[in-house]
């Protein structure tokens, strides 16, 4: 069997992206050896020197050519047009993270890499930079030329997709559609089978408190969810809402559901992240972060580090890893499985369009 080769993204370099590379690449090392894995890493490679040298780490070898054998390499994004200030917002580190992606999902369309591992861009950097996106969910829908992309966040076996990341909460309700809940629910059964999951449960959170109280409290979950919920009864997955969003989360952590459908960002994303930091008692602050971000609905494998840049921190060799190498092996178990990518690859194919 061939090695997996996957593309570490650096994300903005300014952030912690070139420092948790080096420490998981420095935590991979007799993986890497044993040729279990192939990393290449894809951005700026002064952040990446400055990185190692802080850490005092062996410095990863420099590639010009991608599809040559290597354990454990790293590919220029960019040249870079002026020098980055680690921890400091700018148009650049949003220029580099854009290049770094765009390249890394190249590589991935030709066959060269099986998949992407994505560290910490900055969005405000990014649009600085003149690229319009709210994230990677929807930059790598664009490059890819997907449609309906979807973010899903996995802490263990603890996993939320979402209908609706970023925008605004008065815009969330115009979001539930039958069209575009049926896509997320779909693409979730998806990944929940290539995780080997044969008949997937799925719980629905209510988009609102009690899931409208009888109609109360707004009427988009009798209205809207459970009439779709409904068609999926006889099916070979189980669906079950719309679920207070007060319980819901407990009864994903008691294994009632394999993962949850959440209708907005901070709905889905709090229950992870609470469950992903870990918190020093003593003086309240975060030692390190697990979970792992991701996009369902692409051609291509992409997961992620389930936290920011985290500028504030960045240089000072404390950001911890943990978080990417769950993201490295998770992209590593679905490249491992090709076989069961196939109802993911069909539906970003072949997406649900909304009248």
């Amino acid at each position: 069997m061939a090695v997996p080769r996957l593309a570490i993204t650096m994300g903005d370099p300014a952030g912690i992206g070139p420092e948790i590379i080096v420490k998981a690449g420095t935590r991979l090392a007799s993986r890497l050896q044993a040729g279990e894995i192939s990393l290449v890493v894809i951005g700026s490679v002064a952040a990446l020197r400055s990185a190692e040298a802080m850490l005092a780490a062996a410095p990863i070898p420099e590639i010009t050519d991608p599809a040559q054998p290597f354990s454990l390499a790293v590919l220029e994004a960019g040249p870079e047009r002026e020098p980055i200030r680690v921890g400091h917002m700018s148009a650049e580190g949003g220029r580099l993270a854009f290049l770094a992606i765009e390249k890394a999902v190249r590589l991935a369309q030709a066959g060269i890499i099986a998949g992407i591992v994505t560290a910490p861009l900055n969005k405000e950097a990014l649009n600085l930079a003149g690229y319009a996106y709210s994230g990677h969910t929807d930059m790598l829908a664009d490059l890819t030329g997907a449609r309906d992309s979807v973010m899903m966040l996995a802490h263990g076996d603890f996993r939320v997709s979402h209908l609706s990341t970023h925008v605004a909460l008065a815009d969330v309700p115009s979001k539930l559609t039958p069209a575009r809940l049926r896509r997320v629910i779909d693409l979730t059964a998806g990944m929940l089978r290539a995780l080997g999951i044969r008949h997937p449960r799925i719980g629905i959170a209510a988009l609102n408190p009690h899931a409208g109280e009888g109609g109360i409290f707004g009427r988009e979950d009798i209205d809207v969810t459970a009439p779709l919920v409904a068609t999926y009864e006889g099916s070979d997955i189980t669906v079950i809402g719309p679920v207070p969003g007060d319980t819901i989360f407990v009864k994903l952590r008691g294994r009632s559901y394999d993962a949850v459908v959440a209708m907005y960002h901070d709905q889905g994303h709090v229950p992870v992240k609470l469950l992903g930091f870990d918190v020093d008692p003593e003086t309240g602050e975060w030692k390190a972060l697990s979970g792992v971000n991701i996009t369902l609905g692409l051609p291509i494998i992409r997961t992620s580090v389930d936290h920011g840049t985290a500028f504030d921190i960045a240089g000072k060799g404390i950001a911890k890893e943990e978080s990417l190498i769950e993201a490295i092996d998770f992209a590593l178990q679905l490249a491992r499985n090709p076989a069961d990518q196939g109802p993911l690859a069909a539906q970003a194919a072949h997406p649900a369009r909304e009248g």
